[in-house]
């Protein structure tokens, strides 16, 4: 059966050419991310432990986990978690099969102990925080969509999105709130994980303005804490000179009052511990941006089953597809791509898979349309793959 495969030319502006863009990166202790990396770590979990115990994965959604904030009292030197952060994990999984009782809940809440202990190093799990599973039955009467050995049927008509290649300002938000965690924070342990980059492009000025919560027991007094912020400072512009030969203009905490010593100090290294709460799907999208220069897709991603939820799938599947595209098709200057399902038809089989493009100056759009195709095909010729590639955490999904 033929698919439904629209690839037409973009008359838009290159994003690169646009006066203004913005990005956005929540880091992965902001609570919306804390909630994101909770979701997704519950819902691999039961997806391995009901492969182990029942062959297959099992209908569950675990998208709906909560953070509740706590209260602290941060010092230089110190400080201490005065009322712990409530985390719930909320949703729905299939608890029995074929006569077998599955331990969903100590399966939920394990992943979420084991995620917060590689994720949030500083945060005692005994001490800051409230673990709560509340999660609901699923249905064990979904055996043929869940079957592997056919294409699962949508359970939605809802739609994805993704795009390629990332901007220079998107590679310089991206980057900076990972190797502030993964690099510099092996020096400087002070930095917390809760962390916000804001990107801003004029023209040809780039203005980064980041709020990260540093972590007390690491930081002496004030000016010990202004010569890291600085330290960070000067990491990021060399940084930003991997991506872009644009001027990039960095600000740290630019809420701190220094004359009051009133600045972004934390316990644990999140925001959660004092005042802001969490929701999955409220932060980055399945590719870690927040991109309002282009397309996206309201659907969370973390947590949602990944057999035969749209609001998975396609946002993933897209992105695959976008990334894949500007590989195999040099031409390609900017391609936006839209996956629309319908509720109960097949997932190879999407409504429209729509691809718009803007090629590079100068060359065939009817060569860069029949090799964007092709890729397009392959890709929902083997959609499962992404199931696959999830289940093994090979994808980020926030």
């Amino acid at each position: 059966m033929a698919r439904n495969i629209k690839v037409e030319e973009l008359l838009q502006t290159p994003i690169e050419k646009q006066q203004i863009e913005l990005v956005e990166r929540k880091g992965i202790g902001h609570p919306d991310s804390i909630s994101d990396g909770l979701a997704e770590a519950v819902s691999r979990a039961l997806c391995r432990e009901y492969i182990t115990k029942c062959g297959a994965v099992l209908h569950h959604n675990t998208d709906e986990t909560q953070i509740v904030a706590g209260r602290s009292s941060p010092k230089f030197g110190g400080g201490e978690v005065l009322q712990p952060i409530y985390m719930l994990l909320v949703g729905r999984a299939t608890k029995e099969f074929d006569g077998v009782e599955l331990a969903t809940e100590s399966v939920a809440l394990q992943a979420a102990r084991n995620y917060l202990r590689k994720t949030m190093v500083n945060m005692d799990l005994e001490r800051d925080v409230i673990m709560d599973c509340k999660l609901g039955t699923g249905s064990s009467d979904l055996r043929d969509v869940f079957k592997r050995d056919r294409v699962p049927v949508a359970n939605d008509t809802s739609f994805g999105v993704g795009h390629a290649p990332f901007s220079e300002l998107e590679n310089i938000v991206y980057n900076t709130e990972r190797q502030l965690l993964t690099d510099l924070k092996s020096r400087m342990p002070a930095i917390g994980e809760d962390m916000k980059v804001m990107g801003l492009r004029d023209g040809e000025d780039i203005t980064l303005t980041i709020c990260s919560g540093m972590i007390g027991r690491y930081i002496d007094d004030l000016d010990s804490y202004i010569n890291m912020t600085q330290e960070m400072k000067t990491y990021v512009e060399e940084l930003a000179t991997r991506y872009t030969e644009r001027d990039v203009n960095v600000y740290i905490n630019t809420g701190d009052n220094l004359k009051t010593s009133c600045v972004f100090l934390t316990v644990t290294g999140t925001s959660a511990e004092m005042g802001d709460d969490g929701s999955v799907g409220r932060g980055n999208r399945c590719n870690g941006l927040i991109t309002p220069n282009r397309p996206m897709s309201m659907e969370a991603t973390s947590g949602k089953n990944p057999i035969n939820h749209i609001g998975k799938i396609y946002n993933l599947l897209s992105t695959q597809m976008a990334r894949d595209i500007v590989k195999q098709v040099p031409d390609v200057q900017d391609v936006y791509i839209r996956l629309l399902s319908q509720i109960g038809k097949p997932i190879d089989q999407p409504l429209v898979a729509s691809a718009q493009i803007i090629p590079k100056e100068g060359t065939s759009f009817a060569n860069v349309k029949s090799e964007t195709e092709v890729v397009i095909d392959d890709w929902l010729s083997n959609v499962t793959k992404i199931t696959e590639m999830v289940i093994r955490g090979e994808l980020n999904t926030f």
